[in-house]
């Protein structure tokens, strides 16, 4: 039987790769009410400390902005009736100041609009969100670090377009991996330096409902008239939240949100590069890589034998999700006139998920990286199953000087079809074409056709990665 709490809780049932993560508790229903309530608090201590609140006001407001003290669920109900939730948090919050202290009541939101609080939480959500990926994405950077290092001259069959092409080293792969991550964790950062914006803009963006608020509270009149009050708001209500001062009010402006949808797709997708690539080296005719064991994971329930990706699925899963979402944030970048009937309204779920899934990628991505079992005797057996062919570009470099070029690759796809068919080596079959005689003594050409010595500049590529 479903009962009607059951119906209004989100507990991740549809997307396990953030279900029970730090993420999901920072993006919540109730952490999101929390930093809109944060930004009423930002936004009455700054107006205290310019003088146009009483000190005891702010103190009271702040006293009373805690979440516990709301009804998420009857807030939620009620903004059907105001297409936002802020209008219902100043309601209860305004009764909760009146209980304690009438007088505080009268500033309360004062000179403010929804959309302000609205937008600045989000970005106080967003902030507290990517400290958390940032912490997982250089967890995981860590871990590949030592695979790197590890694996350095590691020699495997390097793949393109799903077949193996020419040698190269599990350290340089893991490498790459990294340098995905640490470019993800830079882009991140940036946002968190100077990307994520307070939203201060009143009704359309003028301020002039602080600004008349401000002549009423007894503000300097010169310092009103000059903007200087304007100034000096913005830049303590960004000092008060610890995000960062717009240019304009961006209330129609919404470089912020895209910004990050762009930031988290790019995330989501760096750490998909990672799951991907595990999900392809731990095949069972391929196997050269596995996820750590956990007693029970990927546990099929037909197949008693199996034991699936399940870390690289779920991380898989929030990489092809995020670009999707991040796509819908971005469009609302066309958004009309001062303020958006639904443009704003449409980003906040988009917003939510898109952090809720990066992050539980991030956090994911975490114990694989930790826990990567690396088979390298599976990548030596790998890279004979062409029989060498794997260093056909390599012999083409040496033998164009000598037979030309076009001379070369034609021999060398006759002798490696001839490889194929009968299941000989590229260097048995070579020795045996007529216009390869005299060139090569057999034992070099052993040599040259020894695939672990063609991994070119592998080694000293991921020193460099490495610092």
């Amino acid at each position: 039987m479903i009962t009607s709490f059951d119906a209004q809780r989100d507990t991740g049932l549809l997307s396990p790769v953030r279900a029970g993560t730090e993420v999901e508790s920072a993006v919540s229903d109730r952490a999101w009410l929390q930093a809109m309530l944060d930004a009423e608090v930002a936004l009455v201590r700054t107006q205290a400390a310019l003088g146009t609140v009483p000190p005891s006001a702010a103190a009271a407001i702040g006293a009373a902005a805690r979440a516990e003290g709301f009804d998420l669920r009857a807030i939620a109900v009620e903004s059907r009736e105001t297409a936002n939730p802020v209008v219902g948090i100043i309601r209860t919050l305004t009764r909760l100041v009146a209980a304690v202290d009438p007088a505080a009541a009268e500033y309360v939101h004062r000179g403010s609009t929804s959309q302000d609080i609205f937008d600045t939480g989000a970005m106080l959500v967003a902030a507290r969100a990517l400290r958390i990926i940032r912490g997982d994405l250089r967890r995981t950077a860590d871990a590949l670090a030592v695979l790197a290092r590890r694996h350095r001259d590691t020699p495997m069959a390097g793949r393109t377009l799903a077949l193996q092409a020419v040698p190269t080293t599990f350290g340089l792969k893991a490498a790459g991996w990294r340098e995905l991550l640490l470019q993800a964790d830079v882009r991140l950062g940036r946002l968190l330096e100077d990307g994520l914006w307070v939203s201060l803009g009143g009704a359309a963006g003028t301020l002039a409902g602080y600004v008349e608020y401000a002549k009423v509270d007894g503000a300097d009149a010169d310092a009103v008239r000059s903007g200087e009050y304007a100034d000096r708001l913005l830049d303590g209500f960004a000092a008060e939240t610890g995000l960062a001062r717009p240019p304009l009010p961006w209330h129609a402006l919404r470089t912020p949100i895209a910004d990050l949808a762009a930031a988290l797709a790019f995330t989501a997708g760096a750490l998909g590069k990672l799951a991907v690539d595990v999900q392809t080296l731990g095949r069972t005719e391929i196997a050269e890589v596995a996820e750590p064991f956990a007693a029970g994971r990927g546990a099929s329930s037909a197949m008693p034998h199996k034991r699936n990706p399940v870390l690289a699925t779920l991380i898989r899963s929030a990489a092809l999700q995020v670009p999707v979402i991040a796509t819908g944030l971005t469009q609302c970048l066309v958004s009309e006139d001062e303020r958006s009937g639904g443009m704003w309204h449409a980003e906040w779920q988009l917003l939510r998920e898109a952090l809720r899934l990066t992050g539980g990628a991030a956090h994911t991505a975490v114990e694989l990286a930790e826990g990567l079992v690396v088979s390298t005797d599976r990548m030596r057996a790998n890279l004979d199953i062409t029989g060498s062919q794997v260093v056909s570009e390599r012999l083409t470099a040496l033998l164009a000087p000598r037979l030309g070029k076009d001379a070369a690759r034609k021999m060398l796809a006759a002798a490696s079809a001839d490889a194929a068919r009968y299941g000989t080596s590229l260097a048995q079959e070579l020795a045996k074409a007529p216009e390869s005689a005299g060139l090569f003594p057999r034992e070099e050409l052993d040599a040259l056709c020894d695939p672990t010595d063609y991994t070119g500049a592998a080694g000293q590529l991921v020193d460099r990665a490495l610092g």
